[in-house]
């Protein structure tokens, strides 16, 4: 993710050219998409979470501050909107239906060009995380998830979750350990 072009699409945005916010959307629509899915487990409810997480960028990007990173910045907006669905159970629906959609993303393509058993493992595999993450409380699944799929930096985390280094660190730590756990107890 490239600051500078981030911060100028943002500054022509600003100034009145409305086609510079398209180039960013595109730029992070799957990241964000991800992100949702991860965090809400539901297809559908992943889909209005990130166009509202977009909409509420689109209406304060005035507010933004060019010394921040918008990419992180962007993620705050994205936890921040799965969290208000999750407090208002904005569409629940069954864990098995959000496990049966599966979690896929175009880096996720090669894991599959392998042969059927690699397939139905992997598919497997994957059931039983989402099924651990499921478990866990809110801001421990957040913090693994924007480090562990998302690659963020420790540093980025913290900004994300408006937390300090100390605290995201130890989120992680806690939630790898509770991922093990419950993995273990599934095998």
């Amino acid at each position: 993710m490239n600051r500078t072009d981030d911060i100028d699409l943002i500054s022509r945005f600003n100034s009145g050219e409305v086609s510079a916010y398209e180039e960013l959307v595109l730029k992070y629509q799957d990241k964000i998409y991800t992100l949702c899915r991860y965090m809400l487990r539901n297809v559908h409810d992943a889909e209005d979470a990130a166009q509202d997480v977009f909409f509420k960028a689109y209406r304060n990007l005035k507010d933004f501050k060019p010394e921040a990173s918008f990419y992180t910045w962007l993620y705050r907006i994205g936890i921040n909107t799965c969290l208000d669905y999750r407090r208002k159970s904005f569409s629940a629906s069954s864990f098995l239906q959000s496990l049966s959609g599966g979690i896929t993303s175009p880096s996720d393509q090669s894991l599959f060009d392998t042969s059927p058993e690699r397939l139905h493992e992997l598919k497997e595999t994957r059931k039983s995380i989402e099924f651990a993450l499921a478990k866990m409380p809110e801001k421990l699944r957040a913090a693994i998830i924007l480090r562990e799929i998302e690659e963020l930096t420790y540093e980025e985390i913290a900004e994300v979750l408006n937390s300090s280094i100390g605290t995201v660190k130890s989120r992680i730590s806690r939630a790898r350990e509770m991922l093990r756990e419950i993995l273990m107890k599934n095998i």
